[in-house]
């Protein structure tokens, strides 16, 4: 059997399409994607044991087909209170424009890692998949994880993070090119601009390690799923492509931003979380950034930025709103999930003479 075939078996679904997981997006999204044969992904580093249970069960309400949940694996940052006020003095300029008090606080979701009651939420959950960011919490964390059967899937952005991943016996490795959307899961290494791109990493990390490996990163449609199956990998993670869809749930700003992207529309800032991720440009990302020495250690950068990003959404404008978005957003298309998914399926088989 090959790797596709291997990795089908052990993750339980039909085809080679693994929606990625996005913190924002409902879970609808995940359960029409599992329903259609692929992998449904629910981000859930922002959410409460409370919400992902919750999630969990909305989506296990929709269809009995295997799905995976998300999680960060980062070590919190010490505080660092010289920093946070450089920030925020950086950011002065904007709260005097929208008229607000420096000292507001808007409440924001925490970018949590993975923890021992997330452990075990996860253990009594079981769900098909559990999948990492950021490299992987410690083996204390993750034994329960895996007694309770579910494959771990985590990601590397160079062949070192995928070698250091295979030793630590994860069940597929998530190649994530710099095309991609979202926050870069390098971990091993802080060059951004050392970031190789999806269709160099894939086949060399294909070659490193003797494990399925998943492409990730500027992918959105069947060309793309066959380029990367033809290169080495298992199967595709596909991430701004769904966010067109209905069942994504995305707010107005950030829909109607994507549906105006185009190929040089992106770049990778820290400027939101702290992280480098890659989003749509905006005034933030343009004048804040993209990448600034300034911004504090993630997470702690978001909250200062919340209140700016409240008051320019009530204005109608996401001039502050993280616009997370991959290089391939002009190919992504309004569709439905299922149909999406479907496609890519059907689309890859075909270009590679396959059967879908």
């Amino acid at each position: 059997m090959d790797k596709t075939g291997i990795l089908l078996d052990r993750l339980g679904i039909a085809h080679p399409i693994v929606q990625a997981p996005m913190i924002g997006p409902k879970p609808a999204l995940a359960a029409a994607v599992s329903a259609a044969g692929g992998l449904g992904s629910l981000g859930c580093a922002a959410s409460s044991r409370d919400q992902v249970r919750a999630d969990a069960e909305t989506i296990r309400a929709r269809t009995d087909r295997p799905f995976n949940l998300n999680f960060f694996a980062h070590r919190r940052p010490p505080p660092d209170a010289e920093r946070e006020a450089g920030w925020r003095r950086r950011l002065a300029r904007y709260d005097a424009e929208f008229d607000l008090d420096p000292d507001t606080q808007v409440a924001v979701a925490e970018r949590a890692p993975f923890d021992a009651a997330m452990a075990g939420l996860v253990a009594e959950l079981r769900p098909a998949v559990a999948s990492f960011h950021f490299g992987l919490p410690d083996e204390a964390l993750l034994a329960p994880v895996r007694a309770a059967g579910c494959a771990i899937l985590a990601s590397a952005t160079t062949v070192r993070e995928a070698r250091w991943l295979a030793e630590r016996g994860v069940d597929a490795i998530i190649a994530q090119g710099a095309e991609a959307g979202g926050h870069r899961s390098m971990f091993l290494t802080e060059d951004v601009a050392g970031q190789i791109g999806t269709f160099a990493l894939v086949p060399q990390v294909a070659d490193a390690v003797d494990l399925p490996v998943i492409a990730a990163g500027g992918i959105a449609d069947g060309r793309g799923v066959a380029a990367a199956l033809m290169l080495g990998a298992a199967a595709v993670q596909v991430g701004t492509a769904y966010l067109l869809c209905p069942e994504a749930g995305i707010s107005a700003l950030h829909r109607a931003a994507l549906l105006a992207a185009g190929d040089e529309d992106t770049a990778l800032t820290n400027v939101f979380t702290g992280r480098p991720a890659r989003g749509l440009r905006n005034r933030a990302l343009r004048e804040l950034g993209p990448l600034s020495a300034d911004a504090p250690a993630f997470p702690r950068a978001a909250a200062a930025l919340q209140p700016l990003r409240a008051a320019a959404e009530a204005r109608g404008s996401a001039d502050f709103t993280p616009l997370w978005s991959g290089q391939a957003a002009a190919l992504a298309r309004e569709t439905g999930a299922a149909d999406l998914t479907a496609a890519l399926a059907r689309a890859a088989a075909q270009t590679l003479g396959m059967q879908p």
